[in-house]
């Protein structure tokens, strides 16, 4: 999961330091970053499935070490060179090893935060402030419905791991090709449905064209913003409650990062109008 949030005007938030223990290659595009440190107990974890950070990442050529005094620094850089922030999803925390995963996407150069995580090594630091998070799978649901592309998919292997055995379901993950399957625990009876390709239309055709399960399901749906509307539809036409849904665009195809940030203030950025 990725967005950026860099905004001057924000307070800043106590930040986090910890170093990188291990760099893990999960498939082609999809890089894990185990970190540890003498600050992991500030970390205060939560119950999220999707628990997020906010890293905090500089332009490599200015050369500027973690932790981030983002005051002082507007102070001496233009605003393109300050740190910007870009959101992560926890993948694992392990209280007894003291370390936190977090996975990345990475498509070669692009962008601050992909090409970082490729290039990591074995102490180099990172700061981050957080977490959040906003959703865990509710047991009391009559079954789970998880869709989502690889920005996602940290979040929904969390979520399934954390199904009780009795837990039933569907996922649909889509990824580029076959190359990007990933090993996933889950209950026996949720079923894991990988789909191939780039077009954000196929996700929810997917969706719209299996047999749900009986009773209301409890959804986690997240991914790139055209394909988060379609199922947002798809939904609608189902009857699912708003209370039944966690929906939310972690990308746009064809945008920068600046810019998807920026048209989540715009009309075009809406997924779920506020209620």
């Amino acid at each position: 999961m990725t967005t950026l949030t860099a905004s001057p005007a924000r307070p800043v938030r106590p930040q986090i330091t910890l170093h990188v223990v291990r760099r893990e290659q999960l498939s082609p595009h999809l890089v894990r970053i185990v970190l540890s440190g003498e600050q992991f107990d500030r970390f205060v974890t939560n119950d999220s499935t999707d628990k997020y950070v906010k890293i905090h990442f500089a332009k490599r050529e200015l050369g500027l070490t973690p932790p981030f005094d983002i005051t002082a620094l507007r102070e001496i850089l233009p605003p393109e060179d300050l740190p910007v922030t870009r959101t992560y999803t926890v993948r694992q925390v392990d209280l007894d090893a003291r370390t936190l995963a977090i996975d990345f996407v990475v498509h070669g150069t692009e962008g601050l935060a992909g090409p970082w995580a490729d290039a990591a090594q074995p102490g180099d630091l990172l700061s981050f402030s957080g977490p959040g998070g906003g959703y865990a799978p509710d047991p009391g649901s009559a079954w789970h419905l998880f869709a989502g592309d690889q920005s996602a998919l940290p979040a929904i292997a969390a979520a399934l791991e954390s199904l009780p055995a009795t837990a039933a379901g569907l996922a649909f993950i889509q990824v580029a090709s076959a190359s990007e399957i990933l090993e996933l625990t889950a209950p026996g009876a949720v079923q894991i449905r990988w789909l191939f390709g780039t077009d954000p239309a196929q996700l929810s055709a997917a969706v719209d064209a299996a047999s749900w399960l009986p009773g209301r399901p409890q959804i986690f749906a997240h991914g790139e913003r055209s394909a988060m509307k379609a199922l947002r539809d798809v939904f609608t036409a189902r009857g699912v409650q708003r209370s039944e849904l966690s929906l939310s665009g972690y990308w746009a195809q064809g945008r920068t990062e600046d810019r998807f940030q920026a048209e989540k203030r715009e009309p075009i950025g809406v997924i779920l109008p506020v209620s």
